[in-house]
Order: C-alpha cells, then sequence, then structure tokens
C-alpha cells in the first residue's frame, strides 16, 4: 500500500507540475465569441439566377465549412450573405491571407488520359477533344478533353512522407469503388503504350493545371492496370502544399469559382466585459462551491476543494496543450466537467462515511481506502458514458457540437485523475496523520451526516407506488409538450438567419453598449460585433422596418454618425448540414450510451436512463418554449451539457442499485431501489448544491450574454436531479415488474458478509431464539 501510495503522489506532482508549466508558457485559443479573429467575405461567380445563386452559395458554404475544419480552425462561423455572398469568421488565424487562398481555390481534381505531346503524335486518339496543358517540367502535354475520374471518386487523401526512399512528401489517393474500376480501367489503357510514349502518362489535374503526370510502371500489364483503388501524386511537394492538396481533395470541389472581396478584423460576439463577468462569477461559483464542500465534509472538503483547483488547472493546460479553441459551448462543457468532479469527491467521501460508521472500520484511512474502491464503479460508469457521448460528438459533429465534446472530454479525464489521484494522495496523508486519529470527527469521514441518519431512520418507501412519481413526471412532460406545441420555439439566427446591417461610425462603438441600446429599442438578442477600426455589425433576427430604422438611430447615436454599408439577408450559421451532423452524433452517442448501459447493467436500467434523459430533454425546450427564450447555439450547448449530466446522474443511482442487489438478491426491486436512493440521496443533494452555487453565480455576474445559458442549465440540473431519482428507478422498478429482461441474481459473495454491520444481528447456528 505504502509503495501504491508513493507512486500515486509522484503521478500527481509530475501531472501538477507539467500543467504548470504549460499554463504559464502556452496561451489558450478563445474563440470568435470571446475573442474575436478575421473576418473573410467571399462572393461566388458564374451564377445565371438569384434562386440558383442562393442554392450553389449554399452548397459552396458546406464545402467550405469542410475546409475550414481540414485547417485547424476551431469553432469558425459561416453564413451566407445575401444570395451570392458568404462571410467568412476565423478565430485565432495567424494568415489571414493564406487562409483566403485556401478557401477560395476552387480545387476541381480531375485525372486525363495523356495523348501526347502539344508538338508530338497523338497517340492513335486524335480524334477526342484535346486540352493543352504545361506539366511540372514545363513540358506542354495534351490531354483527353473529358476526365476519366475526378475528385467525387476520391474516398480520402493523405500527406505523406517517403520515410524509405527519402524521395519527399506525396499525397496518397483511396479511391470509392465506382473510382477503383475507373482508375483500374485508366491505367490499363495507358500500360498498353510503350515505355517512354507520352500516351503511357496519366495526368492528375487542379484546377486547370498539371500538379502530377506519372509515367505507368512497366510492371503494369495492358488492360489490367493498378488494382486496389490507391495510388499518390507524386511531385516537389514540401509539407505544406502535400497537407494543403490533401485539405483540398477531402473539402471537395467549390461548386462555382469564389472570390475574395473583403478581408478586416472583427471583434468578439460577447465582448470583453462579459468575459471578464464570466471569469468572476467562474471564480466566485468555485469559491462557494469549495466553502459547500468544506463545511459538509470539514478537512477531506478542504483537500477536494484543492483538488478541484487542480483539476481547473490540468483541464486549462489540456486545453491549451492540444490548441483547443475555448469558447461559449467549450466552457459549458467545463462546467459540466466541475461539477463531475465536485461529484465524484463526493461519491468518495459518502462511501467513506458509510465505512467508518456502519461497518466499523478502525481508522478514517481505512475507512477513505475502502471508499474509493467501492466508489470506483460509480465513478468510472458515469465518467465513461459521458466520455463516450464527447468521443463521437468530436468525430461525428462539427462547429459548436465538436468543440464541447472536446472541452467535456478533456474536463472528464482531468475530473477522474483529480478525484482518484490527487484526492486520494491528499486524504489517505492527512488521514494518516496523529492528529486524525486522535480527533477523527474533524477530518469529516467518521459523522454520519444529519441527512443519512434523518431518512436512514424513517425510510419512507418511495418506490412503493411508482406509478404515483410517473404520472407527475408524465403531467410535467404534458406541460412542457404544451408550451412546444402552444406557444412554439424561438429559433435564433443560429438556426433561422435574418439580417446583417454594418456600419461605419464617426467614433468607435462599445459593443456592450451597443447591445445595451439596441435591447431597450426593442431589437434584443443582436450578435454586435466590432468590424474593423471603425465598423459595427449587427446580426439579428428578421426585422421589420421600424425595427432596422431603430438599429440605424442607435448606432448613430452611438458612434457620433454611422454611414450604413451594408444591409443584407444572411443565413443561419448552425446550416443544415452541421445540424444534421449533431443531430446524428448525439444520436449516435446515446445509443452507444444505451449499449454501455445495458452491458453493465443490463437492459432494464439502461432502458430506464434514456427515457430520463429524454424526459430532461423535453421539460428544458418545454420551458424555454413557454418562457419565450431563443434557442440559438449558446441553448444547444446548455442542453448537451444537461444530457451529460442526466447520465450522470442516474448511473449512480443505479450502481448502488446493482450493489444492493448482489448482496439481497431475493428481495423486491422496489425495496432494493428505496435502499439506494436513501444510501446516495446525500450525495445527489450535495453534487447537485456544488453545482447550482457556480451556475448560480453565472447566471447573477455573467451578464445578459449569459443569462440564458446559465438559466438553461439551472433548469437542467434541476429537472435531472429530480428524474434521476423520481423518474429512471419508477421506470426501471414498471419495467421489472411487467417481465423485461431483468439483471441476474447474483449470489453473495463471501467478501459481502464480511461487511455486514457490527450491530445486526446474529443468530446462533441452532437457529433464530425462540425456537
Amino acid at each position: 500500500m505504502i509503495r501504491s501510495t508513493r507512486v500515486r503522489a509522484l503521478l500527481a506532482l509530475a501531472v501538477i507540475a507539467l500543467s504548470s508549466y504549460i499554463a504559464c508558457t502556452v496561451p489558450v485559443r478563445l474563440g470568435l465569441d470571446l475573442r474575436g479573429g478575421t473576418q473573410i467575405v467571399l462572393e461566388t461567380r458564374s451564377t445565371p439566377s438569384a434562386e440558383e445563386g442562393r442554392a450553389a452559395t449554399d452548397r459552396t458554404l458546406e464545402v467550405l465549412r469542410g475546409r475550414v475544419d481540414a485547417l485547424g480552425v476551431a469553432e469558425p462561423t459561416l453564413v451566407r450573405s445575401g444570395s451570392n455572398r458568404i462571410i467568412v469568421e476565423l478565430p485565432g488565424v495567424r494568415d489571414p491571407e493564406e487562409a483566403a487562398g485556401v478557401l477560395g481555390r476552387t480545387a476541381q481534381l480531375t485525372f486525363h488520359p495523356v495523348l501526347g505531346t502539344a508538338d508530338g503524335p497523338a497517340g492513335g486518339r486524335g480524334n477526342a477533344r484535346e486540352r493543352v496543358l504545361p506539366d511540372e517540367s514545363g513540358h506542354r502535354l495534351r490531354l483527353a478533353g473529358n476526365s476519366a475520374l475526378t475528385g467525387q471518386d476520391v474516398k480520402g487523401a493523405a500527406a505523406r512522407f517517403d520515410q524509405e526512399t527519402g524521395a519527399g512528401w506525396h499525397v496518397t489517393l483511396d479511391f470509392d469503388r465506382a473510382g477503383r474500376d475507373r482508375w483500374a480501367r485508366l491505367t490499363g489503357e495507358a500500360a498498353c503504350r510503350p515505355a517512354g510514349d507520352p500516351a503511357r502518362r496519366v495526368a492528375i489535374v487542379l484546377d486547370d493545371r498539371i500538379i502530377s503526370a506519372p509515367q505507368i510502371d512497366p510492371s503494369v500489364s495492358c488492360g489490367t492496370g493498378i488494382p486496389g483503388g490507391s495510388t499518390r501524386i507524386t511531385g516537389s511537394f514540401d509539407d505544406a502544399e502535400a497537407r494543403e492538396l490533401a485539405l483540398l481533395i477531402n473539402g471537395g470541389a467549390l461548386p462555382v469559382p469564389v472570390e475574395t472581396v473583403e478581408q478586416h478584423t472583427v471583434g468578439p460576439t460577447l465582448g470583453a466585459r462579459a468575459l471578464t463577468a464570466s471569469a468572476w462569477a467562474a471564480v466566485i461559483g468555485t469559491a462557494l462551491t469549495s466553502l459547500f464542500i468544506i463545511g459538509v465534509y470539514r478537512v477531506v472538503g478542504f483537500l477536494a476543494a484543492v483538488a478541484l483547483l487542480c483539476h481547473g488547472l490540468i483541464s486549462y493546460a489540456a486545453l491549451a496543450a492540444l490548441g483547443a479553441t475555448l469558447t461559449l459551448p467549450g466552457l459549458a462543457g467545463f462546467v459540466l466537467a466541475i461539477g463531475m468532479a465536485v461529484d465524484a469527491n463526493v461519491l468518495v467521501f459518502e462511501r467513506a462515511r458509510e465505512e467508518y460508521t456502519t461497518r466499523r472500520r478502525p481508522s478514517t484511512r481505512s475507512a477513505l481506502t475502502a471508499g474509493f474502491r467501492n466508489a470506483f464503479s460509480a465513478i468510472a460508469d458515469s465518467n465513461i458514458t459521458t466520455l463516450i457521448a464527447a468521443v463521437l460528438l468530436f468525430f461525428l459533429a462539427s462547429g459548436p457540437v465538436r468543440g464541447f465534446g472536446v472541452t467535456l472530454g478533456i474536463g472528464v479525464v482531468a475530473s477522474m485523475f483529480s478525484a482518484l489521484v490527487v484526492t486520494r494522495v491528499l486524504a489517505e496523508h492527512a488521514a494518516s496523520r496523529r492528529w486524525a486519529r486522535r480527533r477523527p470527527g474533524v477530518t469529516g469521514v467518521a459523522t454520519p451526516g444529519r441527512v443519512r441518519e434523518r431518512l436512514l431512520r424513517r425510510g419512507p418507501g418511495l418506490m412503493r407506488r411508482p406509478r404515483r412519481w410517473l404520472a407527475a413526471s408524465a403531467a410535467v412532460l404534458v406541460l412542457a409538450s404544451a408550451g412546444i406545441a402552444v406557444r412554439g420555439l424561438q429559433f435564433g439566427i443560429d438556426f433561422t438567419g435574418g439580417r446583417l446591417l454594418e456600419y461605419t461610425t464617426g467614433v468607435p462603438v462599445d459593443p456592450e453598449r451597443a447591445r445595451a441600446g439596441l435591447a431597450r429599442a426593442g431589437v434584443a438578442g443582436a450578435v454586435v460585433q466590432t468590424s474593423g477600426d471603425s465598423g459595427l455589425t449587427v446580426r439579428a433576427g428578421e426585422l421589420t422596418v421600424a425595427e432596422a430604422a431603430a438599429v440605424t438611430r442607435t448606432v448613430d447615436a452611438l458612434g457620433d454618425g454611422a454611414d450604413k454599408v451594408r444591409d443584407e439577408l444572411i443565413g443561419p450559421s448552425l446550416g443544415e448540414e452541421l445540424r444534421r451532423n449533431a443531430l446524428i452524433a448525439l444520436a449516435v452517442a446515446l445509443g452507444a450510451q444505451l449499449l454501455y448501459l445495458a452491458a453493465r447493467f443490463r437492459w432494464l436500467f439502461g432502458t430506464a436512463a434514456v427515457a430520463a434523459l429524454a424526459h430532461d430533454v423535453l421539460i428544458l425546450v418545454g420551458v424555454f418554449a413557454w418562457l419565450g427564450k431563443p434557442v440559438d447555439g449558446v441553448f444547444l450547448a446548455a442542453l448537451l451539457t444537461v444530457v451529460g449530466y442526466s447520465v450522470n446522474d442516474s448511473v449512480v443511482v443505479f450502481d448502488r442499485i446493482r450493489e444492493l442487489r448482489r448482496r439481497d438478491a431475493g428481495k423486491p426491486l422496489a425495496e432494493v431501489a428505496d435502499r439506494a436512493i436513501l444510501q446516495t440521496l446525500p450525495r445527489t443533494v450535495n453534487t447537485g448544491m456544488g453545482a447550482a452555487l457556480i451556475l448560480t453565480a453565472l447566471a447573477v455576474l455573467g451578464g445578459d450574454s449569459l443569462t440564458d445559458f446559465a438559466l438553461a442549465l439551472l433548469i437542467g440540473l434541476a429537472v435531472g436531479t429530480y428524474s434521476s431519482v423520481f423518474t429512471a428507478v419508477p421506470v426501471a422498478v414498471e419495467l421489472h415488474r411487467r417481465g423485461l429482461p431483468r439483471p441476474p441474481a447474483h449470489r453473495p459473495r463471501e467478501a459481502d458478509h464480511a461487511r455486514v454491520p457490527a450491530s445486526a444481528p446474529v443468530f446462533p447456528p441452532e437457529g433464530p431464539p425462540g425456537r
């Protein structure tokens, strides 16, 4: 044990020291909403009508979104402006001109048979329509006018360095099924020409420029060609050129040419005041949470607060080291991870209290060791389910949803490390001191807690009539659904688009003052940014003539005069493809969580957990419908946070039910569930209070920009805490009664007999008293 404690201590010190170094030397990249960035305005060409131009611009926008993601720019904003313009806002771009060049490339990739040189024979195919282009060496080649393959036939591309031969960088191509056959046919025809004949070459053309025209190897048979559906583009590439070419091929070709018409810097959408207020809210909320934990758990609570600070340091350093972009959705994932870090500590301390007060552990250190061991399964299950969602959101989604997955995944790993390593090292060290052995009550482990004592003494029997709780949940669901049906959802400009107004002002205008002035003028929820040196842009939903005039008057008054330079309709920043990918990612994540929970808890509990999650989501959406709050990107971040918290809360209760059923396999599930709820209720209350303090500080101090975000999280926290006990468990009890597959009855293990409380009655071998 001493050796393992030393290993954990050294590991904790090493991670904290490395995190401190990274935090001091590597800054975290902030997104557009917190920092601002570069705005590039692109204009599409060759569109015969406005409606066709709008459709082509929308298709171009989705291709550009893929390119921006591949450039490594996280959390960009892309919107259609008018019928043929696209506004691209990139946070933290080091070389805006290079980014504009990559975005504006048409990237039309084609593969052509070579007919010969411009002044040589046509190789027997002179009747075909021809194109003459110079190759990479300057020789003019005659190509067949029709391409044999295009970029649409390429399944994927990657930049590689040839380490074996040292030939330099190249780009590998993998064709899809149709492209595989066309590639074999193209190379098979070229292989019928003699070696050295120009017609034995295949030209690879990117945007009317031959980037490679290699000879077919003599080993390739005539008519057979190169099988397997893979090839590579060679040339005098450096690493940047090879990666850019792979990026363009993977991103796809633009349906129409585009031209860069504007390029300038823009300010953050939330503003410096919102960022400062959020920072203060996080500091005050964390301090209040730490005081609450210390008040409940005393010394070990103080050590958990220290570990919580370490969790924040490790998460920040991981974000900086990975180059992740921190935005409002990322802050949502960070808040959820702080809540989970608190939850892990509370789980351990409550189990340690049980071990010391109920099972009569000889010392607070042995109780803590047993608490860490017994709480591990609940901590692992709740964190793994959340980590599954985070990983799938990162790989399957894009935009702000992907950013949420990155931050949440980092926070989950950091929370497990801080709770299971840092807190354990500190707590076990403190519990082994002489003062702790003399006064065990000071540690916070030796007292059962008032909530636990009263609940276990009374035993209210919450699950005797589970249908009553289900009826209450159903009533709330009906009320929430009525809000959606009657009031409808007020989708924000992130989903619906709206209107873009841009002004040049006499003096610079503070976006926070402009946002407040617009709210007083009746235009609430507008996105206000500085643009260039003396510009201001206002993005809002659909505006009437009077509202647009009010915007102009407000900006004119604040800017000592204002000239309108742009007034256009814009599309949604969360486009159709991004929304579809987000929904697919969320559905796959929920399915993966269900499979994991089914494997760990059987289908009974997995189904109940997902049912409670759907209950929480629908109620949150319904409350926002009744309140008339906008459903936008901020709400999406809060909704994803609630999803993670809901599953985490239900898993803790089900983990205790599973443990109790292993000991008392013959007892009814309702009775076992009652005991599990009562035993985990202190953890549920304490964890909820810790998270509520952080969110309340964010709601009060975060300013108008973050009020709706904090409100959604507070509603989700309350509903998720309720549903984990009074929705998920009753659903499991009812499904069990109706005969769904049940968890197998486990015989009590030998170790379980050793855990019988010392105060429990023990019958002599001859039988119970009185017989």
